[in-house]
C-alpha cells in the first residue's frame, strides 16, 4: 500500500512538472530574446484556458479542436503583446519592459473579467476514465497531459536542433548582437518566439484545465512558480526549464502528501532558496547552455 501511494505521487508530480515545465519553456524562449521577465505570461496561460472553454461552451468544438484554437488564439496574442508593446521599448530600460508587462497581465485579466465574470468555470475532460498502472489509479488527462508534454518538449527539442528557424532562436538567445551581424532578422526571429511561447503556455493551460479550474486569476501563481523555475534552471536555459519543472512538480507533489498541503505552494519557493544558497548560478549556467 505504502509503495502504491508512492507512485501515486511520482505520477502527480509528473503532472505538476509536465504543466511548470511547458508554461517555463515559453517564458525561457521569451527572456532569451528580449532579456526581460515577461510577467504578462500568466495571462497567456489564462487566456489559453478560456479560449479553450470558448470554443467547447459557446461553439460546441470537440476537446482536441479547442486545444488547437486556443493555441492559435494565444499565439495571436502574444504576437500581438510583442508588436504593440514590446517591439516599441526594445532600446528602453528594462524597467519599462517590466511594467509594461505586468500592465498586459492586468489587462488581459480584466478582459477576461469582464467577459466570463470571477465565478470558476470547469472544462470537461476528453477522456473522464482512469487507468491502472501497477495497482495505481490514473486518470486518463492526467496521462494525457504527461504524454502531450513530454511529446511537445521533444517537438521544441528538435525544432530548436534541427530546422533553420530554430537555429536562429538559438542564436539569438545565445548573442543578439552577434546574430543581428550575421544578418538575422530580430523582428521575426521575436515574432515566431512569441507566437511559439503563447501557444506552449495554452497547451499547458487547456491540458491542465479539466482537472484544475478556470478563473481570471488562475495564471498568477502559475507564472510565480515558472519564474522560480527557470532562475533555478539558470535563466534562459531550455534544459534548465524542464528539469526545474519537474523538481518543483515532484518536491510539490511530495510535499504536499508527506508533509502538507498547506504548505504545497511555498515549498516551491522554499526548495529555491535552498538550491540557490548552493548554486546561486543555477543548474545551467550560461557556460552550459
Amino acid at each position: 500500500m505504502n509503495l502504491s501511494l508512492f507512485v501515486q505521487q511520482i505520477l502527480n508530480g509528473l503532472t505538476l512538472g509536465s504543466v511548470y515545465a511547458l508554461v517555463a519553456l515559453g517564458l525561457t524562449l521569451v527572456y532569451g530574446i528580449l532579456h526581460i521577465p515577461n510577467f504578462s505570461h500568466g495571462a497567456l496561460f489564462m487566456a489559453g484556458a478560456y479560449a479553450a472553454f470558448f470554443f467547447v461552451g459557446s461553439l460546441g468544438a470537440n476537446y482536441w479542436v479547442a486545444l488547437a484554437g486556443a493555441a492559435a488564439v494565444t499565439a495571436a496574442i502574444a504576437v500581438l503583446s510583442e508588436r504593440l508593446v514590446f517591439s516599441r521599448l526594445r532600446d528602453s530600460p528594462p524597467l519599462h519592459d517590466m511594467i509594461a508587462a505586468i500592465g498586459l497581465l492586468l489587462f488581459i485579466e480584466a478582459v477576461a473579467h469582464a467577459i466570463w465574470g470571477a465565478d470558476f468555470r470547469r472544462l470537461a475532460p476528453p477522456y473522464p476514465g482512469i487507468m491502472r498502472i501497477a495497482g495505481t489509479v490514473l486518470p486518463i488527462q492526467r496521462a494525457l497531459i504527461i504524454a502531450g508534454a513530454i511529446g511537445l518538449m521533444i517537438a521544441l527539442h528538435l525544432f530548436l536542433k534541427r530546422t533553420t528557424t530554430g537555429s536562429t532562436i538559438v542564436a539569438m538567445a545565445q548573442n543578439r548582437e552577434g546574430a543581428s551581424l550575421v544578418g538575422i532578422d530580430l523582428t521575426r526571429v521575436s515574432i515566431i518566439t512569441f507566437a511559439i511561447s503563447g501557444a506552449l503556455a495554452a497547451i499547458a493551460a487547456v491540458l491542465f484545465a479539466p482537472i484544475n479550474l478556470i478563473s481570471p486569476a488562475m495564471g498568477n501563481l502559475v507564472i510565480l512558480k515558472a519564474f522560480v523555475i527557470i532562475i533555478l534552471g539558470g535563466m534562459g536555459s531550455v534544459p534548465g526549464a524542464i528539469l526545474g519543472g519537474m523538481i518543483i512538480g515532484f518536491a510539490e507533489s511530495f510535499g504536499a502528501f508527506y508533509i502538507s498541503t498547506d504548505l504545497k505552494d511555498i515549498i516551491a519557493f522554499a526548495l529555491l532558496v535552498a538550491i540557490l544558497s548552493l548554486r546561486p548560478q543555477g543548474l545551467f549556467p550560461a557556460p552550459a547552455r
